[in-house]
Order: structure tokens, then sequence, then C-alpha cells
């Protein structure tokens, strides 16, 4: 195997390989058909802005990954993967948007040639790139095969990040502490946030040094005030005002690997609700990043958490953290596990999560987070250094 254009090792492509291979077979699949843009470059490298046509690798337990996509992205596949170009399979543009065929026919006719007309196909049922659509007529057209739900195969074997993967994450670090920085030195009352957004993008892109920045996963988000009740609201041409707080949830991002980082900015002086609550919202992220080590599970982070909040009265509810990795739009997490009171997922050393317990009230919210890595001992490392509070100027 040789990594070519890709951005990793050879041994660090033949790693993944090997452990998503180990699941198939615990799972009896005798081929893999993946569609989601995160799973497709992490086993391969490919990376495009081509997920808005039906496109994918297909994996058997044999031999390279197989590249399948629209023809005029073959060339991308050339130069972004690290696959030979006889394991490309484009498919024409007739294809594309059609009312009398669809690209899954396609498909079909490439793993009837690989002799899995009749095979075990793991396919990702829930995902945003594969739809209703596609899974009926790639059932119609391999009547013989079994289409197994393999959603997260990929997604599970990413959890824990190697030393390649973590020197991207600290250089997103980087950035993300870069665009909050700018945010602070720049933000006023007055200034209109799609100005402030403009300078957020521009230090994105500009990245920190020879390490250039990639686009992110998700739109900055910089709702203030009463729609800072709203943990997903993006921006418009209002005004920064005083007397009211705003979020800023953003990452910074290297070659496809996110780090995202939220912090808080209040013009004037905050009300004693929001310092109580600001108050707690440390004591749970430091409580919580001490429950973050190896053998704990996903669990005791969210309840260490909430036993902070719990003491100020405060009842969050959701989720306080997810996976972060490698990822497209329009999500920046894995989609795994969860840091929440349900989930009993094992901690392990290489995972790393968006440690993300935001506050959404009736009408303010805060958010003060942390990307983490689970370290071999100790609590969690904090990919980022800044103060955890909310950022007040007059």
């Amino acid at each position: 195997m040789e990594n070519g254009p890709a951005p990793f090792s050879a041994a660090e492509y033949a790693r993944r390989l090997a452990l998503t291979r180990a699941e198939m077979a615990a799972r009896g699949l005798d081929a893999l058909f993946i569609e989601d843009p995160s799973n497709m470059a992490w086993l391969t490298g490919y990376d495009g802005w081509s997920f808005y046509v039906h496109q994918g690798v297909i994996l058997t337990h044999e031999g390279e990954p197989l590249w399948w996509g629209r023809a005029m992205d073959a060339n991308g596949a050339r130069r972004t993967a690290w696959l030979r170009p006889e394991s490309l399979r484009p498919y024409d543009d007739g294809y594309v948007q059609s009312n009398t065929r669809h690209p899954m026919q396609h498909l079909a006719g490439v793993l009837a040639e690989l002799g899995l007309e009749a095979a075990r196909i793991g396919v990702e049922m829930e995902n945003y790139y594969f739809s209703a659509k596609a899974y009926l007529t790639l059932r119609e057209a391999l009547p013989k095969a079994r289409l197994i739900d393999a959603t997260a195969l990929v997604n599970w074997q990413r959890a824990v990040k190697s030393e390649e993967e973590l020197a991207f994450m600290r250089k997103a670090a980087r950035i993300a502490e870069k665009m909050v920085d700018g945010v602070l030195a720049r933000a006023e009352p007055g200034m209109r946030k799609n100005d402030l957004v403009a300078e957020i993008l521009r230090d994105a892109v500009r990245g920190v040094g020879e390490d250039w920045g990639d686009y992110p996963a998700i739109v900055p988000m910089v709702p203030s005030g009463a729609d800072a009740s709203a943990p997903h609201l993006t921006w418009n041409g209002a005004p920064l005002r005083r007397g009211e707080a705003t979020f800023f949830e953003l990452a910074g991002v290297y070659r496809r690997y996110h780090t995202p980082f939220c912090r808080t900015i209040f013009f004037g002086r905050m009300p004693e609700a929001m310092r109580r609550a600001e108050a707690a919202l440390v004591a749970g992220l430091e409580a919580g990043l001490e429950a973050a080590r190896a053998g704990n599970r996903a669990c005791d982070v969210a309840r260490a958490l909430g036993a902070e909040l719990e003491k100020a009265g405060i009842e969050r509810g959701a989720r306080c953290g997810y996976p972060i990795g490698l990822s497209y739009p329009p999500d920046w997490g894995e989609r795994t596990i969860s840091l929440r009171e349900e989930d009993e997922t094992v901690l392990a050393p290489g995972m790393t999560f968006h440690f993300m317990p935001g506050l959404w009230m009736e009408d303010w919210g805060i958010e003060i987070t942390e990307p983490i890595l689970i370290r071999e001992s100790g609590p969690a490392e904090c990919f980022c250094h800044r103060p955890r509070r909310v950022f007040t100027k007059d």
C-alpha cells in the first residue's frame, strides 16, 4: 500500500482497514458500502465537496477499497486518495439527478461484477447521505443480496485516535484559539454580527503559521440575548448590544479534523443569575474533566457535571458532549458515544470529545466548552488553553 497524496502514512490506513474488516467479520458481512464522506476519507483519504451526489467506498475482506462516484469527481479521487487508478469505479453524468435512472443501479452492477450479487452487504442506513430512495433502488437492483444495517460501523472504529490524527487535532486547536482570541479582541457594542463573523472566518481559513485552516462542518453559531436561549442559531446583521450575552460556537479545522471550542462574551455588568450559572458551569466542567479518565464511563462525566449544576438549581437535560475528529457537513460530531447519564461506554486512551455543557435558559444562554483527549492516566487533556469564564467588556 502506498499513501500517495493522502494525508496519513500507509501504516495508518492499513490500521484503519484492519479495524474495519475485523468488525465486518464479527458481523458476518461480505462487503461494506460506505457513503458517509467522513468514513470515506478516513479509509481512503478521499476529500472533495462531492457529497451532494451519491458516492461511496466499497470494502471487501481483500485488496484495496474501491472508490465509487460521479465521473467528474474521479480525478478528485486520484488527487486525494491513496488508491490506485484501477480502484476507481466512476458512473457517468446521466445518472445524476435523473428521473429515469439512479446511481444505485450502477453501483449494483459494480457489486455484481465483484461477485457480490448474493452477498451480505453492510450499508449505512441512518446517515445523512444514504437516502430512502437509494436503499430501495439498491435492494431492487440486487434482489438476491442481503442489505444489512451497518450504521456507524466505521464511526466506532474511529473512536480512538492515532498519534497522527491527534497531531492534526492539535493544529486545529491552535486555529480555534486564534478564532476565539480574535472574537474577544474585536467584539464591541454596535459591531454588526456579520462583520464579526467575517473576521472569524478569515481567522479560521488563514490558520496559524504554516497550518492552513479548512472549512468547518458547522458554520459559526453566534446568537445573542434571547436568541442565545436557542443553541443552533447562526448570525444576522444585527449589532452586538450592551446587556446581552453572545456565545460563539466555533471550530478550528485542519485537513478535515475539527477541534470545536466555545466561549461567551457579555457587554456590561452580568446579571446575578447569569453569574451564578457561570460559576456552576465552570465547576461542572472541572468536575467532568476530572471524571473523564480512561476506565471511567461516558455517564460518569455527565453525572459529575450534573451534580455541580444541581447544586445551583440548574436542570440541564441534554447530553453534554460527543466524539470529534474528522468530519464533513452538516455535523462535526462522530455520532457514536454521547456524554450523558444513560451512556455506559467505557472511556479509552485516545478518545476525543467536545465536552459541551452549554446552558440555554428561557431568555439567555451561555457556552463554555472544552475539546478534550482521554489520556493513558489522569484526567482529560484539554486541546485548547483559554480561561473558563464568560468574558465581559464595558
